[in-house]
């Protein structure tokens, strides 16, 4: 066989030949990285002002407002961050669901989300194919659930409130970066 042709069948071979599939860990940091290229610029595009918005027209009565929304998917990303790493609950993440008592402004909201996904990405880098499946220490109350479990509370649980988020900006003629023409 002539050298051109041999390259090129070994070419096509290799091309042929699946890629490795990526580990777990890459495939929920990638899914938890989606929460951050979404709802941070949402967070950072509505005005200071706007923080405390929450409906009031129709089935509204005690729902969180748009900086709850944000602190609370926050908080919630500690949580189960935590459970993943199998540590306690860090200082930053407060004693509440809404975070800690002490987010009054825009900034201080922006930052908490930032750093949780931050946190959540060290969690992510933790899961493996071994430990997908082993019990930890519940982010909700007593008992175990496994760790792919907490770990994919930090994305579907921050895409239901990022929803509810974008619906609070919609309301204030705020239209969300990912929504928004490229």
């Amino acid at each position: 066989m002539k050298p051109v042709l041999l390259a090129i069948a070994a070419t096509t071979l290799l091309a042929a030949q699946p890629a490795a599939p990526p580990p777990v860990g890459k495939i929920f940091d990638q899914q938890l990285s989606m929460i951050e290229r979404e709802f941070v610029p949402l967070a950072e595009a509505m005005p200071a002002g706007k923080f405390d918005f929450a409906p009031a027209a129709g089935e509204f009565k005690g729902v969180r407002t748009f900086g709850q929304q944000v602190s609370h998917a926050a908080a919630v990303i500690y949580a189960v961050s935590a459970s993943v790493l199998e540590e306690k609950n860090p200082s930053e993440m407060g004693k509440d669901e809404n975070g800690p008592a002490n987010l009054k402004t825009k900034d201080d909201i922006v930052k908490y989300l930032k750093d949780a996904i931050a946190y959540g990405h060290k969690a992510m880098a933790k899961l493996t194919d071994a430990n997908l499946t082993e019990l930890v220490p519940s982010a909700f109350g007593s008992g175990k659930a496994p760790r792919v479990s907490m770990a994919s509370v930090a994305v579907w649980h921050s895409f239901d409130h990022y929803g509810q988020a974008v619906v609070y900006a919609r309301m204030n003629g705020i239209v969300p970066p990912a929504s928004r023409p490229r």
